[in-house]
């Protein structure tokens, strides 16, 4: 296929997949339906219990992000932000393997990669939004996080298990430390954890009720890891290759039956990857254990490599990633190229893997190049950019209006709902509601300079760069400020007008790429892959090169 006929393959299929009104007769029309219709009852209705706390609590954090807002915080927590994404363990973990400490390695891997994949099943099954926006603003420097559902916060679950492991850690190990550097060092720990929990609120990505859940779901985490975290390890590694197999068949159908998004959430790819993660490091740490032949069912004995010498652990330490980036270099391509081939033949007996928002293999001939397809893991080539992004931590992205088709949904809802409450209240409480409603979608200017990020450019939503100038609201994003409160009397043009602002506004949003079945498979193997190397293809590879 010639590279024009595959780019209108693709275009093809991004149109199938976007919200188009002409195919979609919900998108801007009946977003109170949209939800029932396409989640099954019994989640329909838990969704509709939990929402009101959402809503509830949405002019609250709009008042306090007004008051608290400074250029100073902005940057500060859009840039600590980054010190509870699954990029930056996912490039701490191996280290903990590569220079001698595998436990730790174990632990927090599993804590994380349990984070993540919970968080995302509970997300895709309630289907919860972030606070709207407007009223609130979103300070981000990733472009992803808010295509994803708001309920729970997996950045304050992740930072909260790993907070409270060290801390764990840091109890066992007191009597080695003095008293002030254990107290700093559990201090350190606790701030970690409160500075990325409220970090989420202030930046206007997660409520109240999400974080307070998400820390819940970390602090269940570090206490499941503590209580059965070495029982299961031992069980995995001190018998033969059945246990590993079952560990791996039992995540394959953690895959399978997570819960369909009724939007286009990402939330199922970064599960899918920490799952393979799993999955390499139950097969990795089970042969670690049989080949080193080691008395007792301990990791620990088998990984005997010295720090003293900074040069061979950094040797270790860029070693080790260099092959992670060739290993997935090679296998992601491969895979992705002779999967579909594969997927059609078994197809044809009923085996698929049958998700909304991922096309299957019948319906395409072959997967086009994807670029930054990844969430969890960046390309070797984009590293570059994330180090000079890290370099000035004062560019980050303000936002107002939806920025994902469930913002948008949630927008239209909220507009429907506040019209029929307008509906049926008496005149003076209609009165009253109707000023209250207008007041909360027009938020303040912000109460500093909009010079805060010192002449720098921030990207917009959409991937494009905009002039720091000025806090940037698209057309769309102005009329989202003032909507109508009550549709009694309307004139059609005025209908035929709030269609037409509908119709723009979703059109404005981020198109979804198109994501492929073969994408499922070729994300367990080459995290698989990644989780192998981790515990035993690189630590054997320093061995035979004598870096230990």
């Amino acid at each position: 296929m010639s590279s024009a006929a595959r780019d209108e393959d693709v275009a093809a299929q991004l149109r199938k997949f976007s919200p188009s009104p002409s195919r979609d007769p919900d998108a801007g029309l009946r977003a109170l339906t949209h939800y029932e219709r396409r989640l099954p009852r019994w989640r329909y209705h838990l969704r509709q219990w939990l929402i009101p706390m959402v809503r509830w609590e949405t002019p609250y954090l709009a008042k306090m992000q007004r008051s608290c807002r400074s250029p100073f915080l902005d940057s500060y927590f859009a840039f600590t932000a980054n010190l509870g994404t699954h990029t930056f363990f996912m490039a701490f973990l191996p280290l903990c393997f590569w220079c001698g400490y595998p436990d730790l390695g174990l632990a927090l891997v599993h804590m994380l990669a349990l984070g993540v994949y919970i968080s995302g099943y509970v997300k895709d099954l309630v289907c919860l939004p972030r606070p709207l926006s407007p009223p609130l603003q979103r300070i981000t420097m990733s472009g992803s996080t808010a295509l994803e559902y708001g309920f729970p916060s997996t950045h304050t679950t992740n930072a909260v298990s790993a907070a409270l492991y060290f801390v764990f850690q840091l109890y066992l190990s007191k009597d080695d430390l003095s008293s002030t550097s254990y107290t700093l060092l559990c201090l350190g720990c606790y701030c970690y954890a409160v500075s990325i929990t409220l970090g989420r609120v202030y930046c206007g990505m997660h409520g109240i009720f999400d974080v307070v859940i998400g820390a819940v779901l970390g602090a269940f985490l570090t206490w499941l890891w503590v209580a059965y975290g070495s029982i299961y390890a031992m069980w995995l590694v001190s018998s033969d290759w059945t246990r590993p197999a079952i560990a791996v068949v039992a995540l394959g159908f953690a895959v399978r039956f997570h819960p369909e998004p009724a939007d286009n959430c990402p939330c199922y790819d970064d599960s899918v990857s920490f799952l393979g993660v799993i999955m390499g490091i139950a097969i990795g740490s089970w042969q670690r254990r049989a080949i080193s032949c080691v008395p007792k069912p301990s990791l620990t004995a088998t990984y005997d490599f010295s720090n003293e010498d900074i040069i061979i652990s950094a040797a270790r330490v860029v070693g080790g990633i260099v092959v992670i980036f060739l290993w997935r270099a090679v296998a992601k391509p491969t895979l992705l190229k002779i999967l579909p081939p594969t997927l059609r033949f078994v197809d044809d007996y009923g085996l698929m893997i049958p998700r909304r928002y991922f096309l299957q293999a019948r319906d395409y001939k072959q997967v086009p190049q994807l670029r930054r397809d990844d969430n969890i893991l960046p390309a070797a080539t984009d590293i570059p950019a994330m180090l000079s992004s890290f370099g000035t931590p004062r560019r980050r992205r303000v936002s107002v209006g939806p920025q994902s088709e469930a913002d948008a949904r949630e927008y239209l809802a909220n507009r429907d709902q506040r019209r029929k409450d307008a509906r049926s209240a008496p005149e003076t409480v209609r009165h009253r509601t109707s000023r209250l409603s207008v007041a909360a979608e027009h938020p303040p200017s912000p109460p500093y300079d909009s010079s805060m990020d010192d002449g720098q450019s921030r990207v917009a939503s959409n991937g494009s760069s905009t002039s720091s100038s000025s806090l940037r609201v698209s057309t769309v994003d102005r009329n989202l400020l003032t909507p109508p409160l009550s549709d009694a009397g309307m004139s059609s043009d005025s209908r035929s007008d709030d269609e037409k602002s509908d119709r723009e506004m979703f059109s404005a949003l981020e198109k979804p790429r198109v994501r492929y079945d073969a994408e499922v498979i070729t994300k367990l193997v080459v995290y698989a892959g990644i989780g192998w190397l981790a515990v035993e293809g690189d630590p054997l590879l320093f061995e035979w090169l004598g870096l230990t």
